[in-house]
């Protein structure tokens, strides 16, 4: 029997992006919307209790609005939103944290996916401190390179207008006012006493990130050298299919530079520790559009259905 599966905001950058991945399968069966009812309350309330699964692919507002569409209490939702990555009674879809977020995940109703920025820095930051190796209480400072697709349409149609502004060219940093609608579930997730001081940065080119955490040694919990911080990493994600670890740091890079598109179209994520013995920068390579997004919430669809967890994913590159 198929999987009933209703995307509501399925004209989005992410509901496109995850009914692509659905092209080819054959356990799936997708409830489409009329387009002039996409934003009709009782369509979409019709279609999501109509089906087994529901992505959300909405603003925050609407995907609460969708929540409370449900009445089918079979229906499980994956939100792609905001809106409820903090939430009790919600499993964080990052599966490779831990055991316990897989089976949160496979075991539950309602999934958040989370968001790309928080997705590489918790990548990186979730396993340091629950190794015992950073401190809560650091004062943790960390930057990304994102590809303008992570800005949704606005922001895509305003770097490819034929006509731009000059600055567009240029990388820009922005959340200049340390408000970042990702850094709550940066702090709670990680379990850091603080949020981090964060600086992303967007890049006229498409898609893929980097997200970069630099740490002094000394003061750490249980100093490593760059190698032993490797090997810690490659130990933690050893069973992992969709996170890898660079064994050579910068060495296995084009021109020993970290790209921030250069996992564009993957679905998996890429882990560096560069530096040396005093001072180390952790980074995580992805693509925004995939283990950041749609990428992830195909993820835990397959987990949740009980099927391969790479199925309609791309994991090579």
């Amino acid at each position: 029997m198929k999987t009933k599966i209703f995307i509501d905001g399925s004209e989005g950058t992410t509901g496109l992006r995850i009914h692509e991945r659905f092209e080819g399968r054959d356990d799936i069966e997708l409830l489409p919307i009329a387009n002039e009812l996409r934003k009709d309350p009782a369509e979409r309330k019709r279609l999501i209790n109509e089906s087994d699964i529901t992505f959300l692919c909405l603003p925050d507002a609407a995907a609460r609005e969708a929540v409370s569409l449900v009445e089918n209490e079979n229906v499980k939702i994956i939100d792609t939103s905001t809106a409820h990555r903090t939430e009790s009674g919600w499993a964080y879809g990052f599966p490779e944290l831990s055991s316990e977020h897989r089976a949160a995940i496979k075991n539950g109703k309602r999934i958040a996916v989370p968001g790309c920025h928080a997705t590489g820095f918790i990548s990186l930051v979730y396993p340091l401190i629950k190794g015992g190796i950073l401190p809560a209480d650091y004062p943790v400072c960390a930057f990304s390179l994102t590809g303008y697709s992570g800005g949704g349409k606005k922001m895509i149609a305003e770097y490819e207008a034929p006509e731009r502004h000059s600055d567009i060219a240029s990388p820009r940093e922005y959340a200049l006012t340390q408000q970042h609608k990702h850094l709550k579930e940066m702090k709670a997730v990680t379990g850091l006493d603080n949020e981090p001081l964060f600086s992303p940065i967007v890049a006229d080119y498409y898609s893929g990130m980097v997200v970069s955490l630099p740490v002094y040694a000394r003061y750490l919990n249980k100093r490593k050298t760059p190698g032993e911080m490797t090997q810690y990493f490659a130990d933690y994600y050893k069973n992992e299919q969709f996170i890898t670890v660079s064994e050579n740091g910068n060495e296995d890079l084009y021109g020993g530079m970290l790209a921030g598109n250069s996992l564009s179209g993957y679905d998996g994520l890429k882990i560096y520790i560069t530096g040396n013995d005093d001072r180390l920068v952790l980074s995580s390579q992805f693509d925004n559009l995939g283990k950041g997004a749609s990428g992830a919430a195909v993820q835990c669809l397959n987990i949740l259905m009980g099927c391969e967890e790479n199925k309609g994913l791309v994991l090579t590159n």
